[in-house]
């Protein structure tokens, strides 16, 4: 009797960090999904002033995403917690930093907060309400917000550091790649540009769907303030940091509106998956 495929393993990932610059600091992680490749899940420390988190990774029970930070630095000296959108994905290390980091606000807006709050309920004396098209003076810098041409989640506010000339893009720009190791690494040129490409509009099509039915011209004009922007890097929750890259980002998006939306493995694909899948990786 022929003997069938091996049980393939999971993939061991650990959170690592790396410099983007010399202001800022990734939160580098990942989660596979099957079928699709390894998704960058990424959080930054912007070393203002003020130190300022962005997002706060996964919330699965083998990551420490505090433990993870104070390597970078003391979470007591924190003090802005910018919430890109409340997904579970950015929100894992929420309430534990809140904790470690008693002078820290949570950047995020009023439906952000209402979101989070169905959840757990948050500190509202510690809430600092930003809305797109507003700033935030971190003492050596102002952080312009802004909302991504593409998002998931209607609370999604990114921002602009004009001092560094890096844009935090939440989801937009994302892409899963190919290996766990391309995924958490510190630049996303290492994967060719017509791959890259393909990689983003993938995601665009799992993440934002809706892009299916939006004229493009309107699209288009929620591109051309993030060209105006110029930024020189761009770091995306979603992609390995992207330095000297935004003209051809920006291409790509452009692009997607009516891109057809991404549709998931049905029943008969997941059985097959949960044969073929061995946990654990021993």
């Amino acid at each position: 009797m022929e003997a069938g495929p091996a049980p393939r393993r999971a993939v061991e990932i650990a959170m690592s960090t790396h410099k983007v610059g010399p202001e800022t600091t990734v939160l580098a992680d990942c989660i596979e999904v099957p079928g699709i490749g390894f998704l960058p899940v990424n959080a930054f420390v912007l070393h203002a002033e003020q130190p300022v988190v962005v997002d706060t990774g996964l919330g699965l029970p083998d990551r420490d995403f505090l433990d993870v930070l104070g390597s970078v630095l003391d979470p007591a000296d924190v003090r802005w917690i910018w919430l890109t959108h409340p997904d579970r994905d950015h929100t894992g290390g929420l309430f534990a930093l809140l904790e470690a980091a008693p002078e820290a606000r949570l950047v995020t807006t009023f439906l952000g907060a209402g979101i989070m709050s169905t959840e757990r309920p948050l500190p509202m004396d510690r809430l600092y309400f930003l809305n797109p098209g507003q700033s935030l003076d971190v003492g050596d810098r102002t952080l312009h917000a802004f909302r991504p041409p593409l998002f998931d989640n209607p609370a999604t506010v990114g921002f602009y550091d004009d001092r560094s000339r890096t844009c935090f893009s939440s989801d937009c720009f994302g892409g899963p790649m190919p290996t766990a190791d391309l995924a958490v690494s510190t630049d996303v040129a290492q994967l060719p540009a017509e791959e890259l490409r393909a990689s983003q509009r993938l995601w665009a099509s799992v993440d934002s769907p809706w892009v299916q039915m939006v004229d493009p011209d309107r699209f288009l004009a929620a591109v051309d303030p993030l060209r105006s922007m110029d930024p020189r890097t761009v770091l995306c929750t979603h992609l390995p940091p992207a330095v000297g890259l935004t003209p051809q980002l920006l291409d790509t998006i452009a692009a997607v509106p009516g891109l057809d939306p991404f549709t998931g493995p049905d029943q008969a694909a997941l059985a097959q998956m949960l044969a073929t899948f061995e946990p654990g990786g021993g």
